[in-house]
């Protein structure tokens, strides 16, 4: 059920599941400096985590995992983390998207959607510094020299690890499993076409600006246009015209960034108020997305103001 693994001094992790990249997860604890407690099996998690004593950092591991059992385990894991002050990190795969963003979009868990270690590592950073984790308590019953001699060391070692983590990444071969580029979608430009105005109850004229914006990656590099959260909002507002739903994972789609990226903003504008998530009726599984009456209201005022020019 449950592996001993240490990794010396630092702040304590317990691992939830972890399957056939279990070994990635292992790789950055270590190179970030902590520690793994032990390893979860999904089903045992809510009584072995009730049983912690210390307050480790939590990553989650929902690859691969079956949707029954992540839908039943996930609400457990969020509430069991905030009772006792955990920081949570989920690594997820596209297809679980939906089922794990209906459980904690919009709590304070990072979601990474096919993370390389580098990302394993900047997440258990920012985690171990979110919380009262022991290397923290240490700190405090530091003096202010010893205190920043021991920072400037893990800053030192983990920029250290990750150049490291980059040289094996330049040295991999393109489209191979060290490539960690953003994945954006790929789009056709079409023959130039007159622009149309911009009516705010058209969701087709909606639809062309957002084909629009996508026309410039096939003559750009795509990331040199990334505004996932004005795509986001052209999408749902679109699609509120259509009278549509949007699963999370279209929604990312329509972001045009890496999934992990796109998660992180449906967060911020859900907590900004612009967002609203809405259960499937149908299937607890799943979450909607849309945007909250005030954000359409905004919507609509701007492409009114923006009729007869070029919206983009």
């Amino acid at each position: 059920m449950q592996d001993e693994m240490g990794f010396g001094g630092g702040f304590a992790v317990v691992v939830v599941g972890a399957g056939a990249r279990g070994h990635e997860i292992e790789e950055a604890i270590g190179l970030a400096g902590g520690r793994m407690l032990r390893r979860i099996a999904w089903e045992a998690m809510p009584a072995e985590l009730m049983r912690q004593v210390a307050q480790p950092v939590l990553v989650a591991d929902a690859r691969g995992v079956g949707e029954d059992l992540l839908a039943a385990m996930l609400p457990r894991l969020e509430a069991t983390a905030a009772a006792l002050d955990l920081p949570v990190i989920v690594c997820l795969d596209v297809a679980e998207i939906d089922v794990v963003a209906a459980a904690l979009l919009g709590v304070q868990a990072q979601l990474l959607c096919g993370p390389s270690v580098a990302d394993l590592i900047g997440a258990l950073v920012l985690a171990r510094g979110s919380g009262s984790t022991p290397m923290l308590n240490a700190y405090a019953r530091e003096g202010e020299g010893e205190r920043l001699r021991r920072l400037n060391a893990e800053v030192a070692r983990i920029a250290q690890a990750l150049a490291e983590l980059a040289r094996r990444e330049a040295d991999a071969p393109a489209g191979g499993a060290a490539d960690v580029e953003d994945r954006h979608s790929a789009f056709r430009a079409e023959p130039a076409r007159p622009a149309p105005r911009a009516d705010p109850g058209d969701a087709g004229a909606v639809r062309a600006i957002i084909r629009r914006r996508r026309m410039r990656d096939a003559l750009f590099p795509g990331n040199l246009f990334e505004d996932p959260a004005w795509d986001m909002l052209l999408d749902l507002y679109a699609a509120r015209l259509e009278g549509r739903r949007v699963s999370v994972s279209s929604l990312c789609i329509a972001a045009a960034v890496a999934p992990t990226t796109a998660l992180r903003w449906i967060g911020k504008l859900t907590e900004a108020g612009l967002f609203v998530r809405k259960p499937d009726p149908a299937d607890r599984r799943r979450a909607f997305m849309a945007l909250s009456d005030a954000a359409a209201a905004k919507m609509h005022d701007y492409l009114a103001a923006a009729n007869g020019s070029d919206p983009v």
